[in-house]
């Protein structure tokens, strides 16, 4: 069985709570016993989760020797130089003793109609923001948010919106469904 959640903010990728975490856990949207999630969003972050009770999907999704691609809408701080995007793409930053990948990025202008997150980002009067597209192969511990802040900018939300060729789509923020066999293809083409 292969599932798409689509993760709100503040909730952990996982099904038990951390001991004192202010963070809600998958436990409380009803999903089907003996499923796991397929990598890891954040609990500030949102959008697709993939969750699935077969064994060995986790690397044959998550492993960059296979490289799946995973896109993330990331909104930042400031506005982007092309400078700063050539950066993001072409990979190289360090996070602890990794150095990622290249990547596949955009400015998204204008900026994508997203549901309103509870709580709300912060607003700086005088800082504009933008909203950013980056495509991975990989996921290291916080990346995106890290590789945005490397390059002077800082994320403010980050969402999922793809694995493979499969889109979060219409799928409501806190609802879950299980895939048909035409859209799991998607998630591993």
């Amino acid at each position: 069985m292969l599932l798409a959640f689509h993760k709100p903010y503040g909730v952990l990728s996982q099904f038990t709570p951390e001991p004192g975490s202010r963070w809600r856990t998958l436990a409380e949207f009803g999903l089907p016993r003996g499923v796991y999630a397929l990598g890891r969003l954040d609990a500030d972050s949102e959008g697709l989760l993939l969750l699935s009770d077969e064994p060995g999907l986790n690397n044959r999704l998550l492993d960059p020797k296979h490289a799946h691609r995973r896109e993330y809408w990331a909104q930042v701080e400031g506005q982007p130089s092309a400078a700063a995007l050539a950066h993001l793409a072409r990979g190289g930053i360090a996070i602890d003793a990794y150095r990622t990948l290249p990547c596949r990025t955009r400015v998204l202008e204008p900026a994508p109609a997203v549901h309103l997150r509870t709580p709300p980002i912060r607003v700086r009067k005088c800082i504009p923001d933008a909203w950013l597209s980056l495509e991975l192969i990989e996921g290291k511990n916080r990346q995106v948010r890290r590789m945005t802040a490397a390059v002077g900018h800082p994320t403010l939300r980050l969402i999922r919106v793809r694995t493979g060729n499969f889109p979060l789509g219409e799928l409501a923020l806190g609802h879950w469904r299980e895939l048909s066999s035409a859209e799991r293809d998607a998630v591993f083409a």
